[in-house]
This record gives C-alpha cells, structure tokens and sequence, in this order.
C-alpha cells in the first residue's frame, strides 16, 4: 500500500458485489466492526480510514480540503482496486463523501446508504472554529468530549474514542475545512441511485431532521430512524444498523408465507399453521422467512428445476414424508407424472435401487390420488 493511497480493509469474497464504508469523522474504519464482518458474507466489503486517521497518511490532504477531495480519494481507492461500481455507505462526514458521490459521479455508485450525516453540518462558522482550535491545541480537549457527542450516557466505545485521540490534528482540522464548504441542499433532487438514510433517535451532532431533510429530497429514498441511537449508530446499534443495509442492499425478503401457499397449497400450510405450538413456532417462522422467503424465491432456478432437485434430495435421505408433499408441490410447479417418473428414475442410479423403490410407491400413491381427487386440498 502507498502513501498515496487511503488506508482500507477488504473482506468477503472478490467476486461478491462490492460494497466501500465510510467512517465518521475522528473515527477509524474499526466504526463498522460490528457490521463490516457479516455484510462481507455477501459482499466484497472495503473499509476505509480518513487521512489522518487509523492508517491513512496525513498528507493525503491539506488545509481548505473539501469533501470532493476526500471523494477522489475514495474514487483512486476503488480504481486501484479494481471496483468500477459499487455500493457505498457513509456515517456522517463519510456519508457527506456518499452524496457528493451521488451528485458528481453517479455513475460509480449502484446505491447508497447516508447514516447520521446530513447535505450541511450546521454552516461554516462552527468548523472553521474547531479546525483553529485544533491546530491550536491538538485534539485531546475533543477526545475528551468524544462520548458525549457519539454515544448515549452510559455507552462508550474506548477504542474509537482513542482513535479520535490519535489522530493527526493537522489532517483533522483539514476534514473539519471539508465539512465547513459542504452544503449539497440544493443538488439533492438529482440523486438517482436507490438511497437508505439512517438516523439515531438521540443523536445531536446530526439529528433526524437533518436525514429527514434529505430523504424529502432524493426521490423514493428510505429514511429509517432507530430509537437509543446517537451518531456512531454502527458502533452502538450494530444489529438495527446490519438490518436496515442488508435490506436495502439485498432487497426486502418476499413474502415467505406467500410462496408457501403456492407452491405447497393452502390445505397443507393451513394444516400445519393449524397444528403449531408455541414450541414449534420458531421453526414454523424459520422456515418460512429462510426455506420460502429466501431459497425458493431466488430467480437463479425456476420453481421446476427446484422441485426436481428437492425429490432428489427428499429420496437420497429417505425423508418419504415429505417427498409426498413434493411430488403435490412438483405438480403445481408444472412437473408431469412423466417428468417426476423420470427423475425418480434418475435417483435409482445415484441414491440406490431400493431408496428409488420406495420413492416410486410413495408418487404412485400421491398421483393416484390426484387422478381420483382424494389429495385435493
């Protein structure tokens, strides 16, 4: 890695749709360590430190920085590596870099998320005053006071606060120049890229109005608040944060129990719905959300070709229950008696002779009884 280049850390596999996270100002790229690891199992997920900040040179930027240059920066991070579009989330001076992003070179960006951030910080005078203050004295007096502007009482992450302790004042006071000229209030209607703003309920360095203000402006934006949270909602409300970015990057899982109903019937759900207990209903909502909300809803296969493979499977483990199910699932999926006949015939070389044998009693049974409608819902 060069001088020259923003500290990062890649995770997850580098076929997987990428994915770069911004940090908040006086934070390192350890802000999205409770989130960072489980997006990578899905995507290719790169982090980044500000200059100055974690393992970023200080040098990378100067006096009278601006957010399009910390953006730049990002933008040569992603060429290096090889990403020409990907997915970005920011919290607030990261998410600042996200919307000049959007703005500016929309056509970089496949979505974008906006965490406790806003299109302004308050206007310039503020800034400009603690950027002359920490070139003036350091950074331990706003280290000190780093829980109280992050956190909610009570809560702290040391290690970040350290980070805002470490970091270089001079590269600091740049960023704070950076955020003192942003202002993208007027600009925000041209943003097209699906947009998440996430606001913490108690934050007061950016409070909801400010992600309220933008979600009124990018079109069919998604503004979540979440309640507890101040302004690291990463850091604090790992979990909500992780909900909310999955969702919008993957997509809102469908509706399990829909699926369900198509494909197995209504007399069979209505079966099962009517047999659960309060020890089974965890199980019966798994399946549902995961099993019919998630695999069966996936475009890769048609529901014919999933229902061949699942015969397969249902006759290799001798689960002849459910294979009767399946063969009424398989003919709803437009499978011929002919068709299922054959891949049972298929299961006689790779499962066995006798697993196949007991496989064909069991369609034989459940098409017999479609003939004479006696396995009609």
């Amino acid at each position: 890695m060069t001088a020259k280049l923003l500290n990062h850390l890649a995770e997850g596999p580098a076929s997987a749709p990428p994915l770069l996270l911004g940090p908040s100002l006086g934070t390192s790229l350890a802000l999205w360590d409770q989130v960072a690891p489980e997006l990578s199992a899905a995507h290719r997920v790169v982090r980044w430190d500000l200059p100055g900040h974690g393992g970023s040179a200080a040098g990378l930027i100067g006096p009278g920085a601006s957010v399009g240059d910390l953006a730049a920066l990002v933008l040569e991070l992603a060429d290096t590596l090889g990403i020409d579009r990907f997915a970005y989330a920011g919290v607030s001076l990261g998410g600042a870099v996200g919307l000049h992003l959007a703005v500016h070179h929309p056509e970089r960006l496949s979505s974008l998320a906006v965490l406790c951030s806003s299109a302004h910080f308050g206007g310039e005078a503020p800034w400009r005053e603690r950027a002359e203050r920490v070139r003036r004295e350091g950074l331990a007096g706003l280290a000190d006071t780093a829980e109280a502007r992050w956190f909610t009482p009570g809560f702290s992450v040391p290690g970040l606060v350290r980070d805002h302790r470490e970091a270089d004042p001079e590269a600091y006071a740049a960023c704070c120049d950076a955020l003192a000229a942003f202002d993208l209030r007027d600009r925000l209607g041209e943003i097209t890229v699906p947009t998440l703003l996430v606001a913490g309920r108690q934050d007061p360095a950016t409070p909801p109005a400010h992600l309220r203000e933008i979600a009124d402006a990018v079109p069919a934006a998604t503004l979540v608040e979440l309640p507890g949270a101040s302004h690291l909602a990463p850091a604090q409300c790992p979990r909500a944060v992780l909900s909310a970015l999955r969702t919008h990057l993957d997509g809102p899982a469908a509706s399990g129990m829909a699926v369900r109903r198509e494909v197995l019937g209504d007399a069979h759900v209505d079966r099962a719905q009517a047999r659960q207990t309060p020890f089974t209903a965890r199980f019966q909502d798994f399946i549902s959300r995961y099993a019919w909300g998630e695999i069966w809803t996936d475009p890769t296969l048609s529901r014919r070709e999933r229902s061949m493979i699942t015969l397969t499977a249902l006759v290799a483990h001798g689960h002849h229950d459910e294979l009767a199910m399946h063969v009424r699932a398989a003919r709803r999926n437009g499978l011929t008696p002919q068709e299922i006949g054959a891949v049972l015939l298929q299961t006689a070389v790779y499962c066995g002779v006798p697993a196949a044998n007991s496989a064909f009693a069991t369609a034989q049974r459940v098409l017999a009884e479609e003939e004479t409608g006696e396995g009609r819902g």
